[in-house]
């Protein structure tokens, strides 16, 4: 890294007025959320964290928390009917509801947001009991999606004050080697990539740091345009997706349909060794997308060098590509919804600082062949 870029890296972690340390937790508003639950913890490796419902004061929902490692999962069901989570999941299906950032000062962050344009979700609220307490508060962002700022400094307890400790001492299922979310993926209407990408600079203080159009995102098909978002540090990206002009449906106008409108398309998480938890994921139940076998007859042509043995990548199927820095290796769930709309990404991280572009037209193949089984292409 050039002294150049050490200083502007400085002196924009300085001038963030929104300076957030990562993801905190993604919830998720489900029709069943113990099932939910399971489901995460038997084929992704999460474990017991916390559960949030009306034995622990919390009289319209039930919550669980799941974690593995620095990635926090929270499942939400609402437990009687004619209030906006079950309007929700009526409408969206199964989906992201929150894109939960750690912050440092909760109401800071509220105030400097909804300040500059952003639309209150939650106003501050202090949440205090035996081990502390946590401050909450939030802003409306794409569709029906929020982000809810969280400042946990000064508490112990295992997730957020109405949570206990939750623990299934008959069930632990072994973890998969999944560490944090890399980035999360939002699709958008027509139009509406530009306007998100304006709400996240001027609201948010992020900057576009990749743009991808048509000509980088198009199959014989279908294409999609993409913009990249970053806060200050890197350490919270959200690519905002927006349909284009195809011969048939893309997929994000298959997800805009399907979800009724706008929302977070998918969540990559990151690994150091994406072929042991690939492996897991895949003797657990968890499908994956498929390219065909000749994407390998001239990958190492590609992206030069890799560490890793080929052979186990092209049997489990996993994408490489390579920019200025390094390299990179990722593969995509199928749906895990019975809607065609929220997928996962695994990824790990050899350098590289991109989000696949080299694998764009492979993948977006493989999302067509799917589409086409549906009908829906």
């Amino acid at each position: 890294m050039t002294t150049e870029t050490l200083q502007k890296k400085l002196q924009d972690t300085q001038t963030d007025f929104l300076p957030l340390q990562g993801t905190d937790y993604v919830e998720f508003y489900v029709g069943n959320a113990k099932q939910a639950a399971h489901y995460y913890m038997s084929a992704f490796g999460f474990q017991a964290l916390a559960y949030a419902g009306p034995e622990t004061g919390v009289k319209d929902r039930a919550s669980y928390a799941v974690r593995q490692n620095k990635l926090t999962l929270v499942l939400t069901t609402p437990i009687r009917p004619n209030n906006e989570m079950a309007d929700h999941i009526y409408k969206h299906g199964d989906g992201v509801k929150v894109l939960a950032l750690k912050v440092d000062d909760a109401t800071s962050a509220w105030q400097e947001t909804t300040k500059r344009g952003g639309k209150s979700y939650m106003e501050p609220q202090r949440l205090t009991d035996k081990d502390g307490e946590v401050v909450l508060s939030g802003i409306h962002t794409y569709g029906d999606t929020v982000h809810i700022f969280v400042e946990r400094e000064n508490y112990s307890g295992p997730f957020i004050p109405g949570y206990r400790a939750w623990n299934n001492p008959y069930f632990k299922p072994a973890e998969t080697g999944l560490l944090y979310v890399d980035h999360c993926v939002g699709n958008v209407g027509w139009n509406q990539m530009n306007p998100r990408v304006q709400f996240y600079e001027e609201v948010m203080g992020f900057r576009n740091i990749l743009s991808f159009d048509d000509k980088d995102i198009s199959t014989e098909y279908s294409a999609l345009m993409s913009k990249v978002m970053s806060n200050g540090n890197g350490y919270v990206k959200f690519p905002i997706n927006e349909p284009a002009e195809g011969k048939k449906k893309s997929q994000v106008e298959e997800y805009l349909e399907f979800y009724n409108g706008e929302g977070c398309q998918h969540v990559a998480m990151a690994t150091h060794n994406i072929v042991h938890t690939v492996t897991e994921l895949r003797n657990r139940g968890v499908e994956f997308l498929q390219v065909p076998s000749t994407y390998y007859d001239d990958l190492l042509d590609r992206v030069g060098h890799i560490e890793e043995d080929l052979a186990p990548l092209k049997e489990l199927g996993i994408l490489v590509d390579r920019d200025d820095e390094g390299y990179l290796l990722q593969l995509f769930t199928k749906p895990v919804e019975d809607r065609p709309t929220l997928f996962f990404e695994i990824i790990q991280r050899k350098g590289a600082k991109s989000f696949g572009k080299g694998n764009f037209k492979a993948l977006f193949e493989a999302i067509e062949r799917e589409q086409a089984e549906r009908g829906n292409l």
